[in-house]
């Protein structure tokens, strides 16, 4: 999604006054934000994060799994000053967000909150990390150091792929090596690579950028990051330096073309996400021709679904926006097909809208006040559930579903463990469930809605399929998951009623 340039009043501050400012804030407020940054659970207290054993999951260096449950907050570093960046990641981590997707540079220059310039066209950035401003990299270092105060990641997309017909592959080697000098040290940064972009546009220097990052700073994972209803495994999955890969499903619904000519996925299937995991993994039933997935199988994730309160299609303000129920299923969908985590999005959060400024997209509503949209505040259900099982022993399942499965939104999706088995629901029509699919002589099983993170309990089933009728009313935007755990592990209590918070 491209997002327009902001354009901010030109407010410098020398870095005495920042020490000055800095200095009395802490002496107001210091003790409590530092008694909060003490208890933050930080996620790297692990190990670095790499890519599990199976090729499907990441997870630290000791093993303990990683669920990314990240956030599209694109314009953080250009439209946030440094009270709103605290306010805001600390809500982040309150709902559950671990990763945060930020734009580094949106244009040429990219300009901050307080008017500090980043960059010009030669991309030789440490001309303007001198002198005695408060300048653009020292406020993306405090957004970042203040995030890992909070257990949060920074997924860096280090320029909007809209830009990268201005940076040949020697700039962006040099731009490459300022990057990954810079923040090799941070323990809480992930790379992207691309923005928005078909992968073939600029290849040469997508590859200068990230062999150059990946050159000065070895320990952090790295991915690339698509344009709408394309996957960066079609382009990048043989590359040396790519960790995982990113999927943007992006934000048409069905039918929607909007004038696309070379369309790049079936027809009619524009909200299928689930699609993308098979595509990303060369899967026959869902490979596009002329789209051939080179390498091994990588992990996959959706970086940019529909977002919360946008039109759907992004061009007609007066379409449909897309609501809680629809975030919900991209999410269930994307994980019970095989992603590793989910990315949210919200249309005034992306863009930190606020009044005074133009909105792209036709958002209105200030960042603040979406905070409290039920969307941006249910994802953290399907994190909380999936930390509660070892998801990483899982993998998609179709077969679970007994019968024929339904299309669009009847579609039911499966992920299965050993011992445990998850399947979405968003429609509500009646499922039939092969239990047999996991161990254990009898099942216990649970209905959970992704709404609200409560837990009804069924009972207990036999070996067997059994047939589900979960409450709500068909297509009311009361979606369920139905869980099934073999009765000899104690994953969750039959007295349960609602998630445990998990970190």
């Amino acid at each position: 999604m491209t997002v327009e340039q902001c354009n901010v009043k030109n407010m410098m501050m020398t870095k005495n006054m920042w020490r000055k400012l800095v200095f009395m804030v802490t002496l107001t407020v210091g003790l409590q934000l530092g008694a909060a940054a003490a208890s933050t659970h930080k996620p790297w207290d692990n190990g670095k994060l790499k890519v599990s054993d199976n090729h499907r999951y990441l997870v630290h260096e000791n093993g303990q799994p990683f669920f990314w449950l990240g956030n599209t907050s694109w314009l953080m570093p250009e439209r946030l000053n440094r009270d709103e960046v605290e306010l805001f990641l600390t809500r982040e981590r309150e709902e559950g967000y671990n990763v945060e997707q930020i734009q580094v540079l949106c244009a040429i220059p990219t300009y901050n909150i307080y008017g500090a310039q980043a960059n010009d066209e030669s991309f030789d950035c440490d001309k303007f990390d001198k002198g005695e401003a408060y300048g653009y990299w020292d406020h993306l270092d405090y957004i970042v150091d203040f995030a890992a105060s909070q257990g949060i990641y920074i997924a860096m997309d280090c320029i909007w792929g809209s830009q990268i017909q201005k940076m040949t592959p020697e700039k962006a080697a040099k731009y490459g090596r300022f990057l990954g000098e810079r923040y090799r040290s941070k323990p809480n940064i992930i790379w992207m690579i691309g923005g928005d972009i078909m992968g073939d546009k600029g290849m040469e220097s997508w590859d200068a950028l990230a062999r150059a990052i990946r050159k000065a700073d070895a320990q952090h994972l790295m991915t690339f990051h698509p344009r709408g209803r394309t996957t960066s495994a079609w382009w990048y999955n043989d590359r040396e330096w790519l960790d995982f890969n990113m999927f943007q499903s992006g934000h048409r619904c069905y039918g929607q073309r909007n004038g696309d000519g070379d369309y790049t996925i079936k027809d009619n299937t524009e909200e299928d996400n689930w699609r993308y995991v098979g595509m990303s993994w060369g899967n026959k039933d869902e490979q596009i021709a002329g789209r051939e997935v080179r390498g091994s199988q990588k992990p996959v994730i959706d970086g940019e679904p529909s977002y919360e309160d946008i039109p759907q299609g992004l061009h007609d303000f007066n379409a449909p926006r897309w609501q809680d129920y629809d975030v919900r299923r991209y999410a269930y969908w994307a994980v019970f097909a095989g992603c590793f985590g989910h990315t949210y999005g919200h249309n005034s959060i992306m863009q930190f809208m606020r009044p005074g400024v133009l909105g792209s997209f036709g958002a209105e509503k200030a960042w603040w006040d979406a905070l409290n949209d039920p969307g941006y505040r249910q994802m953290k259900y399907l994190k909380y559930l999936m930390m509660s099982l070892p998801f990483t022993q899982a993998q998609a399942d179709q077969n679970v579903i007994a019968g024929k499965n339904g299309e669009r939104y009847d579609r039911i999706i499966a992920l299965r463990g050993q011992d445990f088995l998850l399947v979405y629901n968003y429609s509500g029509k009646p499922m039939q469930i092969d239990l047999s699919r996991i161990s254990g002589g009898k099942k216990l099983v649970w209905q959970m809605n992704p709404a609200d993170g409560t837990l009804l309990f069924l009972g207990e089933y036999d070996n067997k399929t059994a047939e589900f009728t979960l409450d709500g009313a068909y297509l009311r935007g009361s979606d369920r998951v139905l869980i099934a755990i073999d009765a000899t592990k104690n994953y969750f209590r039959r007295e349960q009623t609602t998630l445990e918070i998990k970190n």
